[in-house]
């Protein structure tokens, strides 16, 4: 695979999944909001599964980082 092919393929597995993570994110947060509004007395328990959520999407990104990291260096 030749140097820029490398870059390319990388920026773009970095790049797509930050930009799915976004907007996961943002549906999961609006979401929460919208619930929370519907149902003020759920919020507590609603923010702490919005928390699970989040982090859980965050995770794609990093592992996107971590196969970016292995095609530019493999």
């Amino acid at each position: 695979m030749s140097e820029g092919l490398k870059y390319l393929a990388a920026s773009l597995a970095a790049g797509l999944a930050a930009l799915a993570a976004s907007i996961g994110n943002g549906k999961v947060i609006s979401k929460t909001l919208e619930g929370m509004a519907r149902q003020p007395e759920s919020a507590g328990s609603l923010r702490a599964t919005m928390f699970i959520g989040v982090g859980l999407i965050e995770a794609v990104p990093i592992l996107a980082i971590v196969v970016a990291f292995l095609i530019l260096f493999l």
